[in-house]
């Protein structure tokens, strides 16, 4: 992904083995580019039946940008609990002061951590029940 140099909060989707599938729909009726990259090939252990289910898609159309995945191998989402705010930040610094703010009262699912993709990342539930990601792509020599 692109170093982002402006803030910016984008729909996150997931999905339950049909990424793929509902973002080539969503790029066609939008008439947009869409990158995706599958478990198959990160760096990490998954089912031989998950390898070709969605890591990450990325659609984009102008000022649209929307993100989306499957499930984690084992760990269905349903309705309602599909859809995460993504929150790209211009610095780690931001991303920290965010997360702790957003996180205050509610449940952290993966601490703010750096990726093998080259970010420093973290996943939260706020005291609403609103899901929420955090990302800094590290800048890239």
């Amino acid at each position: 992904m692109s170093n982002q140099t402006d803030t910016a909060i984008h729909p996150y989707l997931t999905f339950n083995g049909n990424c793929r599938e509902a973002m080539t729909f969503y790029k066609e009726s939008l008439d947009a580019g869409l990158e995706i990259m599958d478990f198959g090939s990160a760096p990490m252990e998954v089912p031989e039946e998950a390898k070709n289910n969605v890591l990450h898609a990325i659609l984009t159309r102008d000022g649209i940008t929307l993100m989306a995945s499957d499930c984690r191998p084992g760990q269905p989402v349903k309705a309602g609990d599909n859809v995460s705010l993504s929150v790209n930040c211009t610095s780690r610094a931001q991303a920290d002061t965010f997360f702790n703010r957003l996180g205050a009262g509610g449940t952290v699912t993966m601490p703010l951590e750096d990726t093998f993709w080259g970010a420093y990342f973290g996943m939260l539930t706020d005291q609403f029940g609103i899901h929420w990601m955090f990302n800094y792509d590290e800048p890239r020599p």
